[in-house]
């Protein structure tokens, strides 16, 4: 009858769930993170200051009206810019 039969060779195959990044995407993806990060710090830091202008044109009986003293301005104006940045 012929040759014994060979066991049939099986494939192993691997599936690849990482590929490379294309050339420059992660410069480019810092890149645009940094500005993003700068655009960000730039529009808290004009809402800062928005804000204590705001605040600092009201009197010291308006300012204890909304529970505040001319010394705290500069710590809500930041935390307010926080919040909305």
């Amino acid at each position: 009858m012929g040759r014994p039969a060979e066991p049939k060779a099986v494939a192993m195959s691997m599936i690849r769930t990482a590929r490379p990044a294309p050339f420059g995407a992660i410069s480019v993806f810092r890149a645009v993170n940094l500005a993003e990060r700068a655009l960000r710090a730039v529009r808290a830091w004009v809402i800062a200051e928005r804000t204590r202008t705001e605040l600092s044109r009201l009197s010291p009986e308006q300012l204890r009206d909304i529970g505040l003293g001319e010394r705290d301005l500069s710590e809500v104006a930041e935390e307010i810019a926080r919040r909305r940045a």
